[in-house]
């Protein structure tokens, strides 16, 4: 029980992806939410998607301003034995569901692109990784269970039940910078290189609080029942040796006549050596617990900064456009500023440690897409895209518990109904390569496909309205942590996003 509390409260993880993969925020403006499959498409969110193609637009100065609402939620339905012994909960099932909910009300992005001849100067400002606020105001199953493990481990003590408050609460943010340059190589024909900047903010918060045990004699404060639990102990311990020294004592006298030591004297001495083992075992599980009397509460400040290179290729023959864009892995090492000062043999507190640098690269990120248009009107759209998470570098090396990469596949079409209002739709369908190790309930992603619609409309020759809704579909994982007692997890989320943007072409 040394490890009780404190490693659950510093597993507090919260990360809030939207779209994409493991770390990474794929939807960069109302384009994509309203068809995601943006790979080889000629646009000015190919300032992001696909920036070599973004030389193929006309001459002039282009500006594109986005605003996304999203809301998500993250359901893990635990099962646990112990949590039959809480006070909140139902005691006839070991079934208990905790909530998360992320809301993003601001998640903005501008791209800009200035195309001249063969040139194309082009600059994004967005948030390509987290971009929200998940907050579970009832804790974690993971930090109940702790609760409940030590009431069972005290039950000896009196213990019959238990009670809490628990809360956590993740925020983290990326915010994005890039910039470039795109040049026709041939007519039909594109490059594009650039410098991608990140800079990490996040803040975690963990508590649990007011916990209390149940005894014959109703609830008390954790502090007081330690304090009563210790002092039952020690007059136990003391009692116990007392009648240790007895039992010594007389077969001391046996021994020393020469004569046999009755059964009835060992067996009692061997009974009184048990009970002191026990009392002494239950004395320093107590003395460790001690620190826990008031509970645990953690927050720690993170914020770190990295820079990537991203290329990119575009070629166009007939109806056709072939596209490619590579990103490279983006180190980042996040240092802590936290209420964890002290070294610990536990590696999630050490994660939280104060002044501790921690990695957390974004993933390298390879897309290819491909464009036709039937008829001038028309444009079909394919795309995949595969993050190479088990290249990354995170904390205690993670990424090696991942069975396999993230990959995503993409289809969508774009249909100009009149010269001024087009209609679109989309979706993608998103495969991680989660495993039993690597899943938590502070931090999951699960298998999961997207649908997104929306439209443009010209007001006129140089500005352009957007608007679009993009919904994801996430699958259930299921970890199975024992079979005797019942210990397992199911993990699910929702995702729904709204936005809206304007686009100047000058």
């Amino acid at each position: 029980m040394k490890k009780t509390i404190a490693a659950a409260a510093a597993l507090a993880i919260s990360v809030c992806s939207y779209a994409g993969g493991i770390l990474t925020n794929t939807n960069q403006s109302v384009d994509f939410l309203r068809n995601p499959a943006r790979d080889a498409a000629i646009g000015l969110d190919g300032v992001y998607s696909n920036p070599a193609g973004v030389v193929f637009m006309p001459e002039g100065f282009h500006l594109g301003i986005n605003w996304q609402y999203a809301h998500q939620t993250r359901t893990i339905t635990s099962t646990n034995p112990v949590f039959q012994l809480g006070k909140k909960n139902d005691a006839t099932t070991p079934k208990k569901i905790f909530e998360g909910v992320a809301n993003a009300p601001i998640i903005p992005s501008i791209q800009v692109a200035y195309n001249m001849e063969h040139w194309s100067l082009q600059a994004n400002l967005s948030v390509p990784g987290g971009g929200g606020a998940c907050e579970f105001e009832n804790g974690l199953g993971s930090f109940e269970s702790v609760v409940g493990n030590i009431a069972t481990m005290l039950a000896p003590l009196g213990a019959e039940g238990y009670d809490m408050d628990g809360y956590m609460k993740g925020r983290q943010y990326y915010y994005g910078v890039q910039i470039g340059a795109a040049c026709k190589v041939t007519p039909n024909l594109s490059v594009y290189g650039g410098l991608r900047m990140l800079y990490g903010d996040a803040t975690y918060k963990a508590k649990i609080s007011n916990i209390q045990v149940k005894t014959a004699n109703g609830y008390i404060d954790f502090g007081s029942y330690l304090q009563n639990a210790n002092a039952a102990v020690i007059d136990g311990i003391s009692q116990v040796d007392a009648g240790l020294e007895l039992v010594n004592a007389g077969i001391n006298q046996y021994e020393a006549a020469g004569m046999s030591v009755p059964a009835e004297l060992t067996a009692q001495q061997g009974q009184l050596m048990a009970q002191q083992a026990q009392l002494e075992g239950a004395r320093d599980n107590l003395n460790n617990l001690q620190k826990y009397a008031g509970g645990v509460n953690l927050l720690c400040n993170q914020t770190g900064i990295g820079f990537a290179p991203v290329v990119g290729v575009d070629y166009k023959i007939k109806n056709f456009n072939f596209a490619a864009k590579y990103e490279f892995r983006t180190q980042i090492r996040m240092k802590n500023e936290s209420t964890v000062n002290e070294a610990s043999a536990i590696a999630a507190v050490n994660k939280f440690r104060d002044g501790e640098k921690v990695n957390e690269d974004m993933p390298a990120l390879l897309t290819i897409g491909v464009q036709y248009s039937p008829i001038d009107v028309v444009r079909i759209n394919a795309g995949w895209h595969h993050f190479f998470d088990k290249d990354a570098s995170w904390y205690n090396n993670s990424q090696e518990l991942l069975k396999h990469n993230t990959n995503e596949f993409l289809l969508g079409a774009e249909w100009d109904t009149t010269k001024k209002l087009t209609f679109s739709a989309g979706g993608q369908l998103t495969r991680y390569g989660m495993s039993d190790e690597y899943i938590s309930d502070m931090s999951f992603v699960v298998n999961s496909y997207s649908i997104g619609f929306g439209f443009s409309y010209k007001l006129s020759d140089i500005v352009s309205v957007k608007a679009a809704y993009f919904q994801t579909y996430y699958g259930n994982y299921d970890r199975v942590t024992s079979e005797t007692p019942l210990i397992k997890d199911s993990f699910t989320r929702t995702n729904r996003v709204f936005g809206i943007g304007c686009q100047l072409d000058l």
